[in-house]
């Protein structure tokens, strides 16, 4: 992809070519720099004094493509971002590849805070490069990623500094949800702990999760109970729920009751995702009406309900721009609908909503 005209615009590079040439130095896949150039360019310009923006852009739920469409799609997938990633920074950036669904990229033009969050906001929500689908021979998946940034001099004022900031700004973009960017900030960031972020898993949100519905009887009071933690972890504005009689409620908008009887329709197991609505009208038309009436473009359900008896459903429905559900959502929002059904038997009070 990068040519050797491109590469010459740089004195490392300029250095480099005089041994080397730029199949030597480029990613055989995705013909951007490999790991080795992009992290020595980083370098170079540190030891030159060049002030620039490193960040790193990972892909969301990339073991989901490579699982369920095959290894020559996730390759598919590395090969369009990488040239769309290049497109976007083309006059004032270059990108690497770090390993695997990893890429690294410098930006010269955007060093201040402000032109920062301008730039990603255009790369999330007004590019061709991410939250869209790309079209591959055999399938379209929907690609979000996470990215983490920090700028020399003005973040860190060496290599190894620099990069654990962008580490830290990563792993706090993977903790709040991922499909987000974060742009260091000293107040911010400066005592993130990775290994504390990391650790930050499914265990412990489902300790917490049973530690609430313990305190609590009752479908409605366990709901409320858990809402906070589970509005942080699934970053959703509500959670909507439906009784034995097929009616929609909402946690927090108590106004919200609607009819969604063939719901049932969509549920061949225990958790159903989509980010198409449009998908689900022929199946559960009725449930798919009321969810674009009320402009809900994302949705994730997950049954209430011990082997094959069902007390009702959780449904997380967003009105925001698609998203893809995660594994540790998915995983989530399915505990909750096996213990609310386990714990409201345990109590002997399970009762339909009036």
């Amino acid at each position: 992809m990068y040519t050797k005209e491109q590469l010459l615009k740089y004195s490392y590079f300029k250095e480099q070519l005089k041994t080397k040439t730029v199949e030597q130095m480029t990613d055989s896949l995705t013909g951007i720099l490999s790991r080795e150039y992009i992290l020595g360019f980083a370098k170079s310009l540190i030891a030159e004094k060049i002030p620039f923006t490193f960040a790193m852009l990972d892909l969301d739920n990339f073991k989901f493509i490579n699982d369920n469409y095959g290894h020559r799609a996730g390759d598919g997938i590395l090969t369009d971002v990488s040239a769309e990633l290049v497109k976007q920074i083309g006059g004032f950036g270059i990108a690497g590849r770090f390993g695997g669904d990893e890429i690294l990229f410098i930006n010269f033009r955007d060093i201040v805070y402000a032109d920062k969050k301008a730039f990603f906001n255009v790369l999330y929500n007004g590019s061709t490069l991410l939250r869209r689908n790309y079209s591959l021979v055999d399938c379209s998946p929907f690609v979000t990623g996470t990215m983490g940034c920090a700028t020399f001099p003005d973040d860190a004022s060496d290599f190894d500094e620099l990069f654990l900031m962008i580490d830290k700004t990563l792993y706090r973009g993977k903790n709040k949800g991922r499909n987000c960017y974060i742009i260091y900030v000293e107040e911010k960031h400066k005592n993130i702990e990775i290994k504390k972020l990391a650790g930050h898993g499914l265990c412990s949100v489902m300790q917490s999760l049973v530690r609430q519905c313990e305190l609590v009887p009752g479908r409605d009071n366990k709901l409320h109970a858990v809402m906070p933690l589970i509005m942080e972890e699934l970053r959703i504005t509500d959670l909507y729920y439906t009784d034995k009689t097929n009616r929609m409620h909402a946690i927090l908008n108590k106004s919200f009751n609607e009819e969604v009887g063939d719901i049932g329709n969509l549920m061949k197991d225990d958790i159903y995702c989509t980010n198409e609505i449009g998908s689900i009208a022929e199946i559960s038309p009725v449930f798919c009406g009321v969810l674009m009436k009320h402009k809900m473009e994302t949705l994730l359900i997950a049954k209430i309900g011990i082997k094959t008896d069902t007390d009702g459903y959780l449904i997380c429905a967003e009105p925001r721009s698609r998203r893809i559900w995660q594994d540790d959502e998915n995983a989530i929002l399915f505990f909750l609908g096996k213990l609310l059904a386990a714990t409201i038997r345990l109590d002997g009070d399970f009762l339909p909503a009036e």
